[in-house]
Order: structure tokens, then sequence, then C-alpha cells
């Protein structure tokens, strides 16, 4: 199996690189269960960041980072964007969004309770990694749908030249996209 090997935040990882369509694969970055990642890529992101009231990431993988990010900064609350409605929300509204990753459309949405706190506060958007940025895009409609102003986005990793290009962006490191050439489709 193909590796890439990622250094951020003075932390080093073997990456598996997989197809995720016929014509791309990626270097498979998942936070989930890596304290030591996680830690130090918040502390190195806290200084990086802008002033904000709170911080909200979508459901899943950013789930680590937002809390170790809020704790190093003293907020008492975060919020997560769910991917789906769930039974116990109260007067939840959604969006859409198209993940590169999951390959099809999916739901960001979030409940009236987190929209009432969210509402004239400074939110900062924070995900582990941003590579087309229709996720932050999505969570952007949201914050700002509940009345909030977005002050920044921030992610781990940008993946790929369109994510490294952006200036609306935080990031602590590249990760490249390994597009599949039409004779290595077939194999």
């Amino acid at each position: 199996m193909d590796e890439y090997l990622l250094k951020v935040a003075g932390v080093e990882r073997k990456l598996p690189i997989v197809r995720i369509a016929d014509n791309i694969k990626i270097a498979s970055f998942v936070i989930l269960g890596d304290t030591e990642l996680v830690e130090a890529a918040a502390q190195e992101l806290k200084e990086r960041i802008p002033d904000a009231d709170y911080f909200i990431t979508a459901e899943a993988k950013g789930i680590p980072l937002v809390y170790e990010l809020s704790r190093l900064c003293g907020k008492k609350r975060y919020f997560v964007a769910r991917k789906s409605i769930k039974p116990y929300m109260s007067d939840p509204f959604a969006t859409e969004v198209y993940s590169i990753t999951t390959q099809r459309k999916q739901l960001l949405c979030i409940e009236k309770e987190e929209s009432d706190l969210i509402k004239g506060k400074r939110i900062l958007i924070v995900d582990d990694v941003i590579s087309t940025g229709e996720s932050s895009r999505a969570l952007e409609a949201l914050v700002t749908r509940a009345g909030g102003k977005v002050v920044g986005k921030a992610a781990i990793l940008a993946e790929g030249k369109d994510a490294v290009n952006r200036d609306d962006i935080i990031y602590l490191g590249e990760l490249p996209l390994f597009p599949i050439e039409s004779s290595d489709a077939i194999q």
C-alpha cells in the first residue's frame, strides 16, 4: 500500500493513500483517537486563530480538534453541526453540503438553542482538513443564518492546490491530492 509521510505540528504520521473516486486518491488523514496529534495541532492553531466567542465544526472528524482548541482557549462551549436531524433537536435548521470524502450530499444542522447562542457572536469554523471548502461554506451559511459572524476558518491541513492557495483559511500543513491518470484507472 502506498503511503504519504505527513509532518505537522511536530508530529509525523504515515498516511495510507486511498482511492476515493475514479480519478483521485487522497492521503487518508483521520484524527479520531490520535490524542498526540490533536493536542499538538490545537496548541499550534491556538497561536494563529483570531479571537472568537465560539468555535463550530461539522460532525465527526473535527470534533476532537474543536474540543481541544476550545479547552486550550478557555471556552466553556463549542458547537457541532450534525449530519442529520436528530429526534432530540428542537426547531433545527439545516443546509446541504457535498463532501469530497463522502462523495454525496449531506445535511449539516444545528438546533434552536445553539442558533440562539450563536446570534450576534463571533464564530470560528474549525475542521481537520479543508479541501474543496464545501463543508466550511455550509457551516458559514448556518452561522450566518443563525445571526453570527464568521471571523475565520481554521484546519490542521489544507488539501490540494485550490485549498492551499486560498487566503481565507488558517492551516498548519499541506496535503496533496493524488490524481489518477486514465491509464492507471483501468487497474
